[in-house]
C-alpha cells in the first residue's frame, strides 16, 4: 500500500463507491470499479459521469491512473483489497435486505485468496460481518477444498484472508466537508485486519479510528445516523404541536441555537430520506429482537418521520378546503422530489411518498426538479412521471414545496401562484397570505 502496488477493487460503484474509487485514484493507487449495472460501466469506461456532484473531468482523470470499471468479478482474483459498497434497503415489512450483500459476497467467493483484505462498507446491524461475509467466505472455501482461515494469527498472515467493516460516511451535498478530513472508523476481525484496513484507508483519510471489532464498527454507523433520526423525530413532533399553538417551530429552533452548549439544531420536514436515516433504525429493531430487547425510543422515532408525507398531505388537503377547493381532481405542482436540496439523490425520499397520496386522494400531480427530468420507477414507487416546467403557476391550485433546491426563486414563485404549501421553510423570508407553513 505505501508503495501504491496493492490493486484496489471496488464493489458498487454508486454514491459510496464511486466517489472512494476516486480517493485513490487520486492517491495514485490502480483502482477496478466492479457492478452489475452495464449502463453504468459502459459510461465510466468512455469517461463519462452519471452523477451531479461528479464531473466527466474527474472520471477521465481516474482512467489516467488505471481506473476501469467491469461486471467481470473474475478480476477479483487480482485484487489486493476488496471494498464491498452495496446497497441495504428494507424489505416492504420493513425488515434487513442483506440480498446485496450475499449475492457480492458469493460472487466473489470463487476468487477471494490469502494475505487479500475483504472490507464491507455498506450499512448494516452488528454481527452481519460475521454472519454473512465470514460464513460465506468460509463455506465457499472449504467446497473448493481451500482452507480459508479468516482472522489469522499475525504471525499466520500469508495464509489467510483479512476481512473488516468500515462505515461509509457520506454526505450528498455536503460541498464544505471534504472526504479526506471525514474520519473513518475501522473494526476488524481481528488486529491484523484492522491494521491492514487502517493502513488502506489512511492513504485516502487523514485519520482512521480503530475500534475492537466489526460489530462496534457497525453499531456506530448505526448509532450515528439514529441519533439523528430520533432528534428530526423530535423537532417533527414539536413541529405539529408548535401549528396548533400558533408557535413558530423555525423561530424556536433558532433561538435555541443560540445556547453555546447542550444543543444541537435539527430541522423539521416532511419526511426523512437518503439511504441511512430512514433505514438504520429498523436495522437495529430487527437485530434487536434476537437478544429479546425492543427499541422502543428508536422505533418511535422511526415511526414518527414515517408520518410525516402524511402530515403534509393533510396541510395540503386542509389548505385547499379552506379556499373551498376538494382534493379530488385539485392541480397540486410538487417542487423538488430529490430528497434533501442540491442532490440528485432520489432514496428514501418522502417527496415520492407525498406524490402517490395526493395521486391517491386523486389529485392531478406534476412535479418540478432540476436535477430528475424524469422519474420513473424504483424499489417503491412507480410514478413515470416528467418533470413540468415552472411556468403558468397560476394554474395550480397549489404549489407544494417538499425539497429547497437553492435554484427556486421563492419570490417568483410565491408571486404566481394561487397557494403555496411549505414543508421546508424555503419562504420564510417572505410574508405573504398565499403562504401556509407545515
Amino acid at each position: 500500500m505505501q508503495t501504491r502496488e496493492a490493486r484496489i477493487g471496488i464493489i458498487g460503484l454508486g454514491y459510496v463507491g464511486l466517489p472512494l474509487t476516486l480517493l485513490f485514484s487520486s492517491e495514485n493507487f490502480r483502482v477496478t470499479g466492479f457492478d452489475v449495472d452495464a449502463t453504468k460501466i459502459s459510461t465510466l469506461n468512455r469517461g463519462d459521469s452519471y452523477m451531479w456532484r461528479i464531473e466527466s473531468e474527474h472520471i477521465a482523470a481516474a482512467q489516467a491512473k488505471g481506473f476501469t470499471a467491469t461486471s467481470d468479478f473474475a478480476q477479483i482474483a487480482d485484487m489486493d483489497a476488496v471494498l464491498i459498497c452495496v446497497p441495504t434497503p428494507l424489505s416492504e415489512h420493513h425488515t434487513p435486505d442483506l440480498s446485496y450483500v450475499e449475492a457480492t459476497v458469493q460472487s466473489i467467493a470463487p476468487y477471494v485468496h490469502a494475505g487479500q483484505l475483504i472490507v464491507l462498507e455498506s450499512t448494516t446491524y452488528p454481527g452481519t460481518t460475521e454472519e454473512i461475509v465470514v460464513r460465506i467466505l468460509t463455506e465457499a472455501g472449504a467446497s473448493r477444498g481451500v482452507s480459508v482461515q479468516i482472522a489469522p494469527e499475525p504471525s499466520d498472515l500469508i495464509d489467510g484472508v483479512l476481512v473488516a467493516f468500515s462505515p461509509e460516511r457520506e454526505d450528498p451535498g455536503n460541498m464544505i466537508t471534504p472526504r479526506r478530513e471525514i474520519p473513518k472508523v475501522v473494526g476488524g476481525m481481528d488486529a491484523a485486519a484492522t491494521d491492514a484496513a487502517c493502513e488502506l484507508y489512511g492513504a485516502i483519510f487523514h485519520r482512521t479510528v480503530p475500534v475492537s471489532s466489526p460489530a462496534t464498527a457497525e453499531m456506530t454507523k448505526l448509532l450515528e445516523n439514529i441519533y439523528r433520526s430520533v432528534n428530526i423525530a423530535l423537532v417533527n413532533e414539536m413541529k405539529q404541536l408548535c401549528m396548533k399553538m400558533g408557535v413558530d417551530i423555525w423561530e424556536v429552533i433558532n433561538a435555541a441555537a443560540t445556547k453555546p452548549f447542550g444543543f444541537q439544531a435539527f430541522y423539521p420536514g416532511p419526511g426523512i430520506g437518503g439511504h441511512c436515516i430512514p433505514v438504520d433504525p429498523f436495522y437495529l429493531t430487527w437485530k434487536a429482537k434476537e437478544y429479546g430487547f425492543t427499541t422502543r425510543f428508536i422505533q418511535l422515532a422511526g415511526e414518527i418521520n414515517e408520518e410525516m408525507p402524511s402530515f403534509v398531505t393533510k396541510q395540503v388537503a386542509l389548505a385547499l378546503n379552506d379556499r373551498g377547493i376538494a382534493m379530488k381532481g385539485a392541480k397540486i405542482l410538487v417542487l423538488g422530489v430529490a430528497y434533501k436540496p442540491d442532490v440528485d439523490d432520489l432514496r428514501e425520499s418522502p417527496a415520492l411518498v407525498v406524490i402517490e397520496l395526493l395521486q391517491s386522494l386523486g389529485c392531478d400531480v406534476r412535479y418540478n426538479d432540476p436535477f430528475f427530468p424524469k422519474v420513473g420507477h424504483g424499489r417503491k414507487y412507480a410514478l413515470n412521471m416528467e418533470s413540468t416546467p415552472l411556468t403558468h403557476l397560476d394554474q395550480y391550485d397549489c404549489v407544494l414545496i417538499t425539497t429547497d433546491h437553492s435554484s427556486y426563486e421563492m419570490e417568483s414563485i410565491v408571486a404566481q401562484s394561487k397557494l403555496v404549501v411549505d414543508s421546508r421553510n424555503a419562504t420564510r423570508h417572505l410574508s405573504s397570505p398565499k403562504i401556509i407553513r407545515c
